[in-house]
């Protein structure tokens, strides 16, 4: 039996699940059992289940891919075995579970998306191998394509654990604080302002002294104007989609936030 963490609210009746289908089922949990997500899993705020696919391969050996169509390097993965495996670990899972495939092919994961995908009951996740999988299951099954950037991995094993961990961090009673996560990068459509602690004095660095005032509305106006600094030299495409949004213009441009 889980013991319950201290502070911690009671597991829902039904917690968020992570249900994945993988070739390497023991990469999982891996990271996902340590710090915050871990210590959600061992109190039942979420779960995972994991699907291995090799199973449901062909023949004595269980082939679970074929050279492709057309000819071209390496292998993909068939529809067959993709569609038993999807429809065992799709057994019993509620109505408004995202199917998903983790592809660089698909909609690049953000935290919008990330939101939207903690308010559901959970997630299914393909993690391919190899060249990729077969067309005809990603569209008989309705998965839908997700990134989480502009690179290749060797699977989509780590690209699962990214997204999961993402959205469990956003999950009721995970964090300390359950309104900590609002000040994150992109949760307000902007960077996240510079960070300081102890000591004041650092190397001959040291800390704004305006965060050393104790006038809290000074700081969120200088937090503020650092966000809006930060991303307009490192993301000006989050700056314009952020302005946009708050129907504003950049007057400031190349201007500094007050120390």
């Amino acid at each position: 039996m889980t013991e319950k963490m201290p502070n911690q609210p009671s597991p829902p009746s039904q917690p968020w699940m992570a249900s994945v289908l993988t070739l390497f089922p023991d990469m999982f949990p891996g990271p996902l059992a340590q710090s915050l997500a871990g210590k959600a899993l061992a109190a039942g705020l979420w779960s995972l289940k994991v699907t291995d696919i090799r199973p449901y391969g062909v023949g004595v050996h269980h082939k679970v891919d074929d050279p492709p169509f057309g000819g071209g390097p390496g292998m993909v993965m068939r529809p067959d075995v993709m569609a038993a495996a999807l429809a065992a670990a799709s057994e019993g899972l509620p109505d408004d579970t995202a199917k998903i495939y983790l592809s660089p092919r698909g909609k690049r994961l953000d935290q919008a998306l990330v939101r939207e995908l903690a308010s559901r009951s959970g997630v299914l996740l393909v993690c391919g191998r190899y060249e990729g999988v077969d067309q005809r299951v990603i569209d008989a099954a309705d998965l839908t394509e997700i990134s989480i950037g502009d690179y290749v991995l060797s699977g989509g094993e780590m690209a699962a654990q990214v997204l999961i961990d993402a959205v469990v961090r956003l999950l009721d009673g995970v964090m300390g604080n359950p309104i900590a996560h609002q000040q994150d990068s992109f949760e307000n459509g902007l960077l996240e302002h510079p960070l300081y602690t102890h000591p004041r004095d650092w190397g001959g660095k040291v800390v704004p002294e305006i965060l050393l005032s104790g006038d809290h509305g000074r700081i969120a106006k200088w937090r503020h104007e650092a966000a809006i600094a930060l991303t307009r030299e490192r993301r000006p495409d989050l700056l314009e989609k952020w302005l946009k949004s708050e129907g504003k213009e950049d007057h400031s441009k190349g201007k500094k936030p007050t120390k």
